[in-house]
């Protein structure tokens, strides 16, 4: 199973199955990026939308991009401003989402799924504002060499095993 529909299946149960580290990269987001304000937000990886409404505390303008259209959908239902923006897209194709500078660039839990990172990267510092910042919320390295997935159990009681993480 690709990754894209991995997570396309596991949209409807990603806010409510138990997450420990996806809850822990939210707590360490707003941990970090708390006491700071943003113009513009671009939210690389946004799912369904758990950490777009935090940030568009902090930030007057976020443009909240995914792969999984089935995420998205339920990121566009969870939060409603005129001044957030969800759109589809993969992250390793060209950026075309990108219309003018953002001040922050955030990845959460998802540059694990990358095979090559440094063009990711080269799109992101190509899209900062000059004195941007990057906010960068991963496993940590030796869970990944260790072999650690994202997994869910989907409806038939399986864990797709296509999650696996990139190699660098």
């Amino acid at each position: 199973m690709e990754v894209e529909e991995a997570y396309n299946q596991w949209a409807e149960q990603y806010d409510t199955n138990q997450n420990k580290t996806g809850a822990l990269e939210a707590k360490s987001l707003r941990h970090t990026l708390s006491g700071f304000n943003f113009t513009r937000t671009l939210e690389v990886g946004c799912g369904t939308g758990k950490n777009t409404e935090w940030l568009h505390t902090i930030s007057e303008e976020v443009l909240a991009v995914d792969f999984s259209n089935e995420m998205l959908a339920i990121a566009k239902a969870k939060v409603s401003s005129a001044y957030v923006t969800f759109q589809q897209a993969d992250m390793t194709n060209d950026w075309n989402f990108v219309t003018g500078l953002f001040d922050l660039v955030t990845f959460s839990l998802i540059l694990e799924h990358i095979d090559v990172l440094q063009p990711v990267f080269d799109k992101a510092f190509k899209s900062l504002q000059p004195g941007g910042k990057v906010y960068i919320g991963e496993l940590h390295p030796f869970k990944q060499y260790s072999g650690s997935k994202a997994k869910f159990i989907n409806e038939g009681g399986l864990t797709p095993q296509s999650l696996s993480m990139g190699v660098f």
